[in-house]
């Protein structure tokens, strides 16, 4: 059965993109390669808002964000935490056997800049992780006013997971100073996954270059030299970087204030619909994320029913809360692709299927 995902990601890919894939193989080291590897690079720099390059990685996000700490981590890393994926980042800098601090928050609360600054002046760190949009509870981090923190500490990489924010709204990497800056491709830019993007400032390539134990197929070192030549460390995921050439094309034609306008649009049209039915938002008031929308389960509603009547009767599934707030919450994705149109449909089955879905004991 044929269905359309409104979860955090993977979202819907839209047929554009998946023709792109379907193009002809070329060689990795063929002039081929290097000609759509370069034809790339000014339109992501413009994306990022930075100069530096971009790296392109045939992996998760999770592949360069544990690749960063190997790369640039000699002393110690603080890991910001308020959500699932942030936690874990903490668990994969402990096996990678790196001394780490957990600053911990509660889950849908916002990493706190005082926090980090009174953390980090104790100069123990020369690295911090950060998850800029913890897609788990649908909390967004102010990652201006905690990146003003961190430069205060020119010692401290600073390593940002933009995997659910890139490309729905604003960040500059140069202007803000993020050293390593991460994303993926199954989010806000609505390919399938299997490709992340990193690019990485020369503080972090100098820092890697004099770091032991980087290994290989994340060394920002290898990326760099590969890069210079128009090309991968590893043979890359053709097909998503044809994808990416073509999602970049629509990109530049929507514009990206109007793209960073519609994903702010959607994202109120959500939540005003669904808060006027009586649930509650889920993380701090003023700290909700611009593409997805996380709800208290205030109406305790069955909310694996409520998936299955919207799988099987409409063709669409949301999420139904993730880990600990599995039935607690659920999530609502905006990002991508997404219009107006869209969304209004998808909120009407939503309206319907919750019509037919029981209630579970408080």
């Amino acid at each position: 059965m044929s269905y359309k995902l409104f979860i955090p990601g993977p979202i819907a890919v839209s047929e554009k993109t998946l023709r792109a894939m379907g193009q002809p193989m070329i060689g990795h080291r063929s002039p081929d390669f290097v000609a759509l590897y370069n034809a790339i690079q000014p339109d992501l720099q413009a994306l990022m808002n930075t100069r530096d390059p971009v790296y392109l990685s045939t992996s998760s996000a999770w592949g360069v964000m544990e690749g960063a700490l190997r790369n640039v981590v000699q002393k110690k890393v603080l890991n910001c935490m308020n959500g699932a994926f942030s936690d874990k980042w903490n668990d994969v800098a402990l096996r990678d056997a790196k001394a780490a601090t957990a600053l911990k928050f509660e889950w849908g609360q916002p990493v706190d800049p005082e926090a980090v600054r009174r953390e980090l002046a104790t100069g123990a760190y020369d690295a911090i992780t950060l998850i800029h949009n913890e897609t788990s509870c649908g909390c967004m981090s102010d990652l201006p006013a905690i990146m003003k923190v961190v430069r205060e500490f020119p010692e401290v990489i600073s390593i940002v997971d933009t995997v659910s924010s890139f490309s729905a709204m604003p960040i500059s990497k140069d202007e803000l100073g993020i050293d390593v800056f991460i994303t993926g491709s199954q989010k806000a830019l609505a390919m399938p996954p299997g490709l992340s993007l990193v690019s990485v400032s020369k503080r972090a390539l100098d820092r890697a270059a004099k770091t032991e134990g980087r290994g290989y197929y994340f060394d920002f070192v290898e990326f760099q030299k590969n890069h210079e030549a128009g090309m991968t460390p590893s043979t890359p995921t053709i097909s998503h970087i044809y994808a990416l050439k073509s999602k970049l094309e629509d990109i530049k034609a929507e514009g990206i204030d109007a793209r960073h306008a519609r994903h702010a649009r959607l994202n109120r049209m959500v939540r005003d619909h669904v808060l006027a039915k009586g649930f509650q938002m889920f993380p701090k008031e003023g700290y909700g994320s611009v593409t997805l929308n996380c709800f208290a389960n205030t109406l305790n509603y069955d909310l694996g029913a409520l998936n299955k009547i919207l799988k099987s009767k409409h063709h669409l599934v949301i999420d139904g809360g993730y880990g600990k707030l599995k039935g607690k919450t659920f999530r609502i994705s905006n990002m991508g692709d997404e219009t107006d149109a869209t969304i209004a449909s998808m909120l009407q089955s939503f309206d319907a299927a919750l019509a037919e879905t029981p209630k579970v004991a408080a």
